[in-house]
């Protein structure tokens, strides 16, 4: 499986818009989030390994707001990276838990989509 660096750094020399290539790597990660919610993907690995896509996503994510050479404002800057913190508490939280509690899946999904959303709105 490729990690989400990786993934990232060749699509961004492939694409020309770096919001679009976000929100395709957040709607992905969603995708694979959904498919655990929805009991389609049954497999432990494969399981561990959508939350830990997700969760090492929003850690390239709070990377990229923390570099000095980052133009977004401060204010959002430090929304992404509270967020990011949130994204891996809450998936560690799941992913340790003695039993899946596929429901809490739903607020990464979410915060997938709503980000992805909003980062096809100011392209649009």
């Amino acid at each position: 499986m490729a990690k989400p660096a990786d993934t990232y750094a060749h699509n961004a020399q492939t694409t020309g818009n770096p919001r679009e290539l976000e929100a395709q790597l957040l709607m992905r990660a969603a995708a694979k989030l959904q498919a655990i919610k929805n009991g389609t993907a049954t497999d432990l690995i494969e399981r561990l390994n959508a939350l830990r896509y997700n969760r090492r996503l929003w850690l390239v994510f709070a990377d990229s707001v923390t570099r000095p050479d980052n133009p977004l404002p401060r204010e959002i800057k430090q929304n992404v990276a509270n967020l990011a913190i949130f994204v891996a508490k809450h998936t560690m939280s799941i992913e340790t838990a003695r039993e899946p509690e596929l429901e809490r899946l739903g607020v990464l999904i979410n915060i997938n989509c709503e980000i992805a959303a909003g980062l096809r709105a100011k392209t649009a």
